[in-house]
């Protein structure tokens, strides 16, 4: 068997279009076709070039000096800056995965991942990679990742941030909107003293209180929309949003939900409700929230953001948006470019799921 392999092996180094085209008697070209547009010949003619091939060893033309003569790399590259474990991991990303990989599929490209470090400033990555162009996904303002995407004579399309981009496709949702119809519903059920967890606000590492002016400097566009979103739904029932407390975890886990939770009740022990910018941070908190001993909703409510299946499982309010459907559009805008001279801006439709961690504070009428 391994001398087999071997033989395999050295046949295959060997091999080459020209070769196998003096075996089989027939010009270059019509190997060529065999491969690349079989309508050219006969169904026997293409079966005794590819048998050949197979025995000879010769693995078909080659997809670089293809790439080369049609300026075509074939793939979609995928920009994200977290570690290439995350588009595996977190359950949002994995739906976004899902949907721009059927919008790959359905156009016959492929994928091509390009994680980056928020921490790095190397962009050699975005330098390297061969596509035919990029979908975005979700950067923070003047990422110089995204900078070299747009030096790149290929089409871009952004999902989620930054919005900001002249000549750029987007896709995305009313992250404001959605968030102020959530402390609209918890301003009706009563609450009134409020913290927030989010996601991280910039590219600096800050696991503790976010400031006010940090909220409203945030490089991360998607972060300052949410919480801007519950500054002004719960401004409309009197509250001073400089009052609510708001912990920042760089890290996406429910461990950091749970240790931002921790951080947040510890300073805040009459906080009645406690809202999430993700459900992965709002399945942390509920965890935590409930191993304190404390009930949710009697004592405390807890929510979330995105909709996930495990939010869902566990019973918890949030906002749902539709992950799938944001990959599929974001493939789609940037596969199917015909004659446009525009860019255009996609916003797709939330919906606030009003489950069981939601209720009204301690004390409130008809509690």
């Amino acid at each position: 068997m391994a001398e087999a392999l071997e033989g395999r092996r050295a046949t295959r180094r060997t091999a080459t279009l020209a070769s196998l085209a003096a075996e089989l008697g027939v010009s270059r070209t019509t190997v060529s076709n065999a491969y690349n547009r079989p309508d050219q010949l006969s169904p026997a003619l293409r079966r005794r070039v590819l048998d050949t091939a197979r025995r000879l060893g010769y693995p078909g033309p080659d997809p670089v000096a293809r790439s080369l003569r049609t300026r075509k790399a074939g793939a979609v590259g995928l920009l994200l800056t977290e570690a290439l474990s995350y588009a595996f991991r977190d359950p949002v990303a994995i739906q976004f995965l899902e949907g721009l990989a059927l919008a790959c599929e359905d156009n016959g490209s492929g994928l091509l991942l390009v994680p980056v470090s928020p921490e790095a400033e190397d962009v050699g990555a975005v330098a390297r990679a061969g596509v035919d162009g990029f979908v975005v996904y979700s950067m923070p303002d003047d990422d110089e990742h995204f900078a070299a995407v747009l030096e790149r004579p290929v089409p871009v399309v952004v999902c989620d941030q930054p919005t900001d981009v002249p000549d750029v496709d987007r896709v995305g949702i009313d992250d404001q909107a959605a968030m102020v119809a959530l402390a609209r519903h918890l301003g009706e059920l009563g609450h009134r003293r409020v913290g927030v967890l989010c996601m991280r606000l910039s590219t600096d590492r800050n696991d503790g209180f976010a400031s006010v002016e940090r909220q409203d400097s945030a490089r991360y566009e998607v972060q300052r929309r949410r919480l801007a979103g519950l500054r002004d739904g719960f401004a409309e029932f009197g509250v001073d949003w400089s009052t609510v407390p708001v912990v920042e975890r760089f890290d996406h886990t429910e461990a950091a939900g749970a240790s931002a939770v921790e951080q947040l009740l510890e300073k805040h022990p009459d906080a009645t409700a406690v809202m999430c910018t993700s459900d992965i941070l709002g399945l942390g908190a509920l965890r935590a929230v409930r191993a304190s001993g404390r009930d949710v909703p009697g004592q405390v409510t807890v929510t979330g953001f995105d909709g996930v299946p495990a939010a869902e499982r566990a019973g918890l309010t949030t906002v749902r948006q539709p992950s799938l459907d944001k990959g599929r559009a974001a493939g789609e805008l940037l596969l199917d470019r015909g004659d446009r001279q525009r860019s255009r801006t996609l916003l797709l439709p939330t919906e606030l799921m009003v489950r069981a961690t939601s209720g009204p504070p301690p004390g409130a009428s008809g509690t």
